[in-house]
């Protein structure tokens, strides 16, 4: 589970870099102000919890059973989160104006990741 914690971590973070690289460069100029803030935190925060699976990563000598909880309420904040901040920043750019019904779903990641930090935290605290 360590390896496969810290391969997810990997892989958003890679994605992270692209998506913020993709903002900068390609979607200047057709994104609103607004729309870029909201690209750029989705961004900011799949950062922050690609850095908090790789400190978790390091906690998976015991307690396998709240680290793996850990990992995957993180895992799909960030996809509830930052997903739907980039769909909901590119909907005009994609001509999909009815996204904005997935609005719900960017509270539900946050949620998520408040139960993946308060997780970590007991994780930490039991372990030995």
């Amino acid at each position: 589970m360590k390896k496969k914690i810290f391969i997810t971590a990997s892989i958003l973070g890679a994605l992270a870099v692209i998506a913020g690289a993709f903002a900068a460069h390609g979607l200047q100029g057709h994104l609103s102000v607004k729309d870029m803030q909201v690209w750029n935190t989705a961004v900011q925060y799949q950062f922050y919890h690609v850095f908090a699976l790789l400190a978790l990563s390091n906690l998976y000598r015991d307690n396998t059973k709240l680290i793996n909880e850990c990992y995957y309420l993180f895992t799909l904040g960030i996809v509830f989160f930052s997903g739907s901040l980039y769909l909901l920043a590119s909907r005009e750019l994609l001509g999909w104006g009815w996204l904005h019904i997935i609005g719900p779903v960017t509270p539900l990641g946050g949620v998520l990741f408040i139960g993946g930090w308060i997780t970590m935290g007991v994780a930490a605290f039991k372990n030995k």
